[in-house]
């Protein structure tokens, strides 16, 4: 049984303040850095075959606490990013909406071939999530992959394992640091445990913007 355990980056100052982030490079925040070291102190001792991430510094400094100690590559993979949001990213909601009226429509729409200025469409990025996730547990079969990635690529991967259309409005939460698990039948993800942040004693996890 291949297992894909997807983790989301901890959270950073952009979260705190509602700021759409896509491919902007926003590192951890205090809180972040100490979810980090949670999710370390989680997998510490456990049996991990295979480690990838985002290249983006919010997920990388995320996966360091997991790394640490290992004899193990972490493979950086770009595919594993956020959703490229285009001209809606570093504003806030707000902003978007004022600044941006036609983008923001087709994000917060979730029609899936809606051109993003800039970005990617909602259909393009789900394809290049699937890409990505298939490739990697092809490629590892039979092992324990973790991966620490962003909200949106989580919620890709959710509504791909149970069938939930693209354009649904999201009833899941995506918790930063949470911990959301995969078992993987050929080319299907299998969802057995979703948004577990039994790590963070405090609970302190924002949702995803």
């Amino acid at each position: 049984m291949t297992e894909l355990i997807l983790i989301r980056h901890g959270e950073t100052d952009w979260n705190t303040d509602h700021r759409i982030q896509g491919h902007i490079d926003i590192g951890l925040n205090r809180t972040g850095l100490a979810q980090a070291e949670a999710i370390g102190r989680r997998f510490a001792g456990a049996n991990i075959d295979v480690l990838a991430c985002s290249d983006l510094r919010r997920a990388m400094q995320t996966m360091a606490p997991i790394a640490d100690g290992r004899d193990i590559p972490v493979l950086p993979d770009q595919r594993l990013r956020e959703r490229n949001l285009g001209i809606l990213q570093g504003k806030t909601r707000e902003e978007a909406q004022r600044l941006a009226p036609d983008a923001f429509e087709a994000f917060r729409s979730r029609t899936p071939g809606a051109a993003l200025e800039e970005g990617e469409s909602l259909s393009a990025f789900a394809q290049r999530v699937i890409d990505a996730l298939s490739e990697l547990t092809e490629a590892h079969r039979d092992r324990r992959i973790v991966a620490v990635t962003h909200g949106g690529v989580l919620d890709i991967a959710y509504r791909h394992a149970t069938g939930t259309p693209l354009e649904a409005p999201r009833t899941f939460p995506i918790h930063n640091a949470s911990v959301n698990t995969f078992h993987v039948e050929g080319s299907q993800l299998q969802l057995v445990d979703w948004g577990d942040i039994s790590h963070l004693p405090d609970k302190l996890a924002m949702d995803e913007i």
